[in-house]
């Protein structure tokens, strides 16, 4: 699992046949099969066109992708969640985190040893506590995303709710280019003991991430500059 997560994070378009032949590559023998069960285990699903790739709970309403030609231009325009598996020393766990599409800064995260519905909710809560809401919120159709107790805040709060359509995972791109960056930056050089130090850990990073690390998409500024500027109206800054 541990080898799968760091090459599924250089490749994140290899699905299981290509992992398992870069898996035997590495002297692991070992059936499609079981890469596809690990996969699963992990929450991963290779980014290319493909049927089903996540699934909503039974009765949960799935609703339409909003931001098919939308020009993002403005912080609090679009805010996206997902959720990544974070492995540590011994075991791993789950990561969920809702940025703003247009200056990529973090507004929460959580973490869980299950991918579970209430570390998503709780995430999203806290976004929401800062008291800036979203035009859009954007989600997979994962069954975390699809449930009433996740969708019920953002109606409740006048957010349009919009979801990836099936292979269209790339609509996600800027939590997964964040996922990269919390890996590669943090997680694989921590190698965490335990989820307390993981907790610290991504803690720190976030911070970081937010108010120091330059972007370069972002003209080599910090998401917490682009996203406090644009909010103010200094377009000067953002």
């Amino acid at each position: 699992m541990r080898l799968i997560d760091e090459e599924y994070t250089r490749h994140p378009f290899y699905g299981s046949p290509k992992l398992r032949v870069w898996l035997a590559s590495q002297g692991y023998e070992v059936n499609h099969k079981r890469v596809e069960r690990l996969m699963r285990e992990m929450g991963m699903a290779a980014i290319y066109q493909r049927p089903q790739l996540s699934k909503p709970g039974n009765g949960h309403r799935i609703y339409p992708y909003l931001l098919r030609g939308v020009k993002v231009d403005h912080a609090d325009q679009v805010w996206s969640a997902d959720i990544t598996y974070i492995r540590m020393h011994s075991g791993f766990i789950y990561l969920t985190a809702v940025i703003d599409w247009f200056s990529r800064y973090v507004l929460s995260w959580e973490i869980s040893c299950s991918m579970d519905l209430q570390f998503c909710v709780s995430a999203l809560e806290w976004a929401l506590a800062t008291g800036r809401r979203p035009e859009i919120f954007n989600t997979d159709q994962g069954a975390q995303f699809t449930s009433c107790e996740f969708t019920g805040p953002l109606i409740a709060n006048s957010i349009l709710v919009s979801m990836d359509g099936r292979g269209r995972a790339l609509d996600n791109v800027f939590v997964e280019r964040l996922w990269r960056s919390v890996k590669y930056e943090d997680v694989y050089l921590k190698d965490y003991s335990d989820m307390r130090a993981a907790a610290e850990g991504l803690r720190a990073y976030f911070e970081f991430y937010n108010h120091e690390r330059p972007h370069q998409a972002l003209g080599y500024k910090s998401p917490a500059t682009v996203y406090d500027a644009d909010r103010l109206g200094d377009r000067r800054l953002a």
